[in-house]
C-alpha cells in the first residue's frame, strides 16, 4: 500500500487559471505541489504543458466528458463537447494518464438500462483509450449514491458493469453528503478505484450538486471523516485537494489541505497496514 500523492483539481483555481495560467501554476508549486488534475485542458494542451513543465508540474489524471455530447450552461447555453478522439488527443499531449468524466446529470442514474447504457460507452472509451496508452474513469457526485437500482447504490451497479481497465475516482465529500459510509464504500469498490477526493466541510441536510453549498473547509476541518476513508483506499494512488466554492482565499485553503494530507496520509496507512 503506496502513499497517494498530493494533488490539487485544478477546477479550484479555473478562474486563476483563466486570468494567469504561469502566475497559477508558480503559486501552486510555492505550495509544495508537483501534481495536479487538470481541468477544461481539451481546448489548451500544449499551453498547459509548458507553464506545467516550466514550475514542475505533471498532471496524470484530468477530468473531461467521456459521457455526454453537450452541455448546458447555467445560463441555459447548449455547447457542444470535445469528441473522444480530440479528448485522447489533448490527454496525450498534456501527458494525462487517466481522463476521468467528472459529472453526468441525476436522471441517468435512475434505471438499470441507462446505467448499463453509461457503463457500455465508458467501456467503449477505454478501449480507445488503450490505443493511446490511456485509461478512463469516472467522478462522483451524490446523485450517483442516492439513486438506488435493486436495493444497492447505483454507482456501484455501474461500477459492476465495468471493464476491469476502467477506474473510479471516489468524491469523499459527496458520497458522504448522499449518507454512504465512504470507507466501506471504498472497501467494496476495491483496486479499480485510482484517486479520491479529498474535500470537506459541514454535513447537514440538503447537501446535493443541484445547489453548490458555499461552507466547505480545508481538509480535516470539516465532517467528513476523510482519515477513516483514506485509511480505506488501498489502491489509490492520488489524494486530491479540490473546493466546489471556498470563501476564504483558495490557495490558503489549498496549503492547509496540503498540509493535513501530507501529516495524515503515512499515518491512516501505517494503521492500514498494521
Amino acid at each position: 500500500m503506496s502513499t497517494p500523492q498530493i494533488s490539487v483539481q485544478l477546477y479550484t483555481v479555473k478562474d486563476a487559471l483563466d486570468a494567469d495560467l504561469e502566475g497559477t501554476a508558480a503559486r501552486l508549486a510555492g505550495l509544495g505541489l508537483d501534481t495536479v488534475e487538470a481541468f477544461d485542458f481539451v481546448r489548451r494542451p500544449a499551453e498547459l504543458k509548458a507553464a506545467f513543465d516550466a514550475h514542475g508540474l505533471r498532471a496524470r489524471t484530468g477530468h473531461a466528458f467521456l459521457l455526454s455530447e453537450e452541455i448546458t450552461s447555467p445560463d441555459g447555453t447548449v455547447g457542444k463537447l470535445p469528441t473522444l478522439d480530440e479528448t485522447l488527443q489533448a490527454a496525450k499531449t498534456l501527458g494525462v494518464e487517466v481522463v476521468i468524466d467528472p459529472f453526468t446529470t441525476a436522471d441517468r442514474w435512475q434505471t438499470r438500462e441507462s446505467v448499463a447504457a453509461m457503463a457500455d460507452r465508458l467501456n467503449d472509451a477505454a478501449e480507445a483509450a488503450q490505443a493511446h496508452g490511456l485509461r478512463v474513469g469516472y467522478h462522483n457526485h451524490d446523485h450517483e449514491l442516492r439513486a438506488q437500482i435493486d436495493g444497492r447504490p447505483a454507482l456501484e451497479v455501474f461500477a459492476d458493469l465495468l471493464d476491469p481497465r476502467v477506474l473510479l475516482e471516489v468524491d469523499l465529500y459527496w458520497a458522504t453528503a448522499a449518507g454512504v459510509d465512504a470507507a466501506a464504500l471504498l472497501t467494496r469498490l476495491g483496486n479499480r478505484v485510482v484517486a479520491v477526493h479529498a474535500k470537506d466541510g459541514p454535513m447537514r441536510e440538503g447537501i446535493s450538486t443541484a445547489e453548490l453549498p458555499r461552507d466547505q473547509v480545508p481538509a480535516g476541518q470539516g465532517d467528513v471523516p476523510l482519515a477513516a476513508a483514506l485509511g480505506a483506499a488501498s489502491a489509490a494512488q492520488f489524494a486530491v485537494i479540490e473546493f466546489d466554492h471556498y470563501e476564504g482565499d483558495l490557495f490558503e485553503g489549498i496549503a492547509a489541505s496540503r498540509a493535513w494530507l501530507a501529516q495524515t496520509l503515512p499515518q491512516v496507512q501505517q494503521g492500514a497496514s498494521a
